[in-house]
This record gives C-alpha cells, sequence and structure tokens, in this order.
C-alpha cells in the first residue's frame, strides 16, 4: 500500500512539475495564439538564473527574483523581435522562438558551462516531507520529516517492517504548483486584467477603442508566461538537476501535454501533465518485461530475434515514449484533445 501511495504523489507531483511548465505555454497561447518553442529553454533559463542568485542571496529570494528576470526577458524578446512577425502568420513565429531556444542553449553554456551544476534546495526542503511506515502487525502509519531508524527496523524476524520518504522537494514542488494554478485562475476570471487580457485575443479593436493598448498587454502575458516557466525551473533545477539539457528534456513533453490537454485549456494541461506523470511514474516503479505482463494476460507475443527483444523490453525503458503514444491514441481518438475548445 505505502508503494502505490508514495509512487502515485511522485507522479503527481512530476505531472505538477510539467503543468507549471505547460500552464505558461498554454497561457501564451489561449492569449496569443502563439505556439512558443522556447518555452521550455525559459525553464532552463530559470533554474540558472535561480542558481546564481541563490549563491548571492540565498534560495528564498532566487525563488522571487530569478521567475521575474526570465519574465523581463521574455517580455523584451516579445517586444523587440516577435511582434515584428506576428503579420507573416504562425510560421514565422514558430520558427523565431525556435531560434530563441537554440540561442538560449548555446548562452547558458557559454556562461555557466557544459557540466551540471550542483542547486541544492534550502535546509528546510532538505530530507524528507513525511515517512509512511509499513508494519506487517500494525499496519500503516505516517511520521511528519524523518522516521527514526529503530522504527524502520523490526525486532524480531517474522515482523516485516518498510519505512517510505517522501522528499519534502517534491512536497513543496506540489504545493507552489497547486497556488499557481489557483492564482493564474483567478487573475484570469476574477479580475480586470484578466477580462482585458481575455477580449484581446477575440476583439482587439474594441479593446483598443476602450483605451487599453492591446500590444503591451500580449507583451505581459508573454512575459508572464516565461516567469511561470522560470519559476518551474527554479523550483525543478534544485529538485532534480541543473544542466544544459535539462531543456531538451522535458520540452517534447510539455508540448504533449498541451496537445493532449487541448490547445489553450488550462485546465486540460493540468488534467494531462497529471495523467502523464503518473503514467510515466508507474512505468518505472513497475519494472516489469512486457513478456512477463502478456504472459499475466493470457497473450503471447511474437517469436525471433525481433519478437525476443521486444519481450526483454521492461516497462522502465519504454517509460519515455509512452506520452508520445498517448499523444497519438488522443490525436485519433479526440483531435482537440481532452478538454481543449479551440479551432484553430
Amino acid at each position: 500500500m505505502e508503494f502505490f501511495i508514495i509512487s502515485t504523489l511522485n507522479g503527481m507531483s512530476y505531472g505538477l512539475l510539467l503543468f507549471m511548465l505547460s500552464s505558461g505555454l498554454t497561457l501564451i497561447f489561449s492569449m496569443m495564439g502563439v505556439l512558443n518553442f522556447a518555452h521550455a529553454s525559459f525553464y532552463m533559463l530559470g533554474a540558472y538564473v535561480g542558481y546564481s542568485v541563490s549563491r548571492a542571496v540565498g534560495f528564498w529570494p532566487a525563488l522571487v527574483i530569478a521567475p521575474i528576470v526570465v519574465g523581463i526577458l521574455g517580455a523584451l524578446f516579445e517586444r523587440v523581435f516577435l511582434r515584428k512577425v506576428y503579420k507573416f502568420g504562425h510560421v514565422p513565429e514558430l520558427l523565431i522562438t525556435f531560434g530563441l531556444s537554440y540561442v538560449i542553449v548555446e548562452l547558458v553554456q557559454l556562461i555557466w558551462g557544459r557540466i551540471a551544476l550542483d542547486f541544492p534546495p534550502p535546509s528546510l526542503l532538505q530530507g524528507p516531507a513525511f515517512t509512511l511506515i509499513s508494519h506487517s502487525v500494525n499496519g500503516l502509519s505516517l511520521m511528519w520529516g524523518a522516521a527514526p531508524a529503530q522504527m524502520c527496523s523490526a525486532a524480531e524476524a517474522s515482523v516485516r517492517v518498510v519505512c517510505s520518504p517522501f522528499p519534502a522537494t517534491r512536497g513543496f514542488m506540489m504545493l507552489v504548483a497547486l497556488i499557481m494554478l489557483v492564482a493564474v485562475w483567478l487573475l484570469l476570471t476574477r479580475t480586470r486584467i484578466g477580462l482585458v487580457i481575455q477580449a484581446a485575443l477575440t476583439h482587439p479593436q474594441a479593446v483598443e477603442a476602450l483605451g487599453h493598448n492591446v500590444p503591451v498587454v500580449f507583451m505581459l502575458v508573454f512575459g508572464a508566461g516565461a516567469g511561470l516557466a522560470g519559476l518551474a525551473g527554479v523550483i525543478g533545477g534544485s529538485t532534480f538537476l541543473t544542466e544544459p539539457a535539462m531543456a531538451a528534456t522535458l520540452g517534447s513533453v510539455i508540448f504533449v501535454v498541451v496537445v493532449v490537454g487541448g490547445m489553450g485549456s488550462l485546465s486540460g494541461a493540468l488534467l494531462a501533465s497529471i495523467l502523464i506523470g503518473v503514467i510515466q511514474t508507474f512505468a518505472v516503479a513497475f519494472d516489469y518485461s512486457l513478456g512477463t505482463l502478456a504472459a499475466q494476460m493470457g497473450l503471447r507475443l511474437g517469436s525471433g530475434v525481433l519478437g525476443n527483444s521486444f519481450v526483454k523490453l521492461t516497462l522502465s525503458q519504454v517509460a519515455p515514449i509512452l506520452p508520445y503514444l498517448f499523444l497519438v491514441l488522443i490525436l485519433i481518438l479526440r483531435p482537440r484533445g481532452l478538454l481543449g475548445t479551440r479551432e484553430d
């Protein structure tokens, strides 16, 4: 039971990290119609800026400063470069953001180097948030923080005790993602700024006639989306690994999340993120071979060299391609995505 609970929480925490990334991309697309190929690079930039700021003033100021810096850089990019290609259609928008992603990667490698950096979380987030203790006699119990060593060892040979800690960094990641979800939803649906942003997409002339500067609104939206990616970068970089390849690692997955959830749907991005996170986590956790699973389901896989190689594949080896298989399935059955409504 503790294995299922911890695996589910790990999957949800990874899924909420994907949501923190995809929410900014979804915000930009739903408000501006721009599919930003450099979004994962802003995530990486947030991790590196957060690393540098944390070394100077600490992690908690970096958690605020780094997203602001990345958001300002994103807004400047929209103002100076992206705005000039809107009139030429979507292809130039894709190409210019695609080129920006390579520029950011090269600049990061020039400034911080090509090797992974040690970006530790603060002392408050080091160690487990709680520990699940599975006792064969007393059942399942929960202890906040780390469990003492004597509680995780059995006094008798017939007693089985398993301690499963859940990292505090993952718990903090989940908390920030949920706060961000509520904040973005309230901003878009309960504030005047959110109404102006939504109206500027469908009726820009009417918004301008009311005295609002639509180009500035779009610039702020793009900067806010980049800032959300920067926030995810600070948390993801300190939780996992800060390296130049981190953008490529998650870049394609967040586009899967956006398409599966539905282009422009924030709730769809949340649902797709959690589904993909949980599916990948359990695929790694249940490290069975495909042949074993097929045999348990009463199926017989092919023979021969190719068939034997396929049978020996484990779920953990197949896990990286599962989101893309999920994407193909969604595109076949529901092309608009799980909760998508956009026609374009």
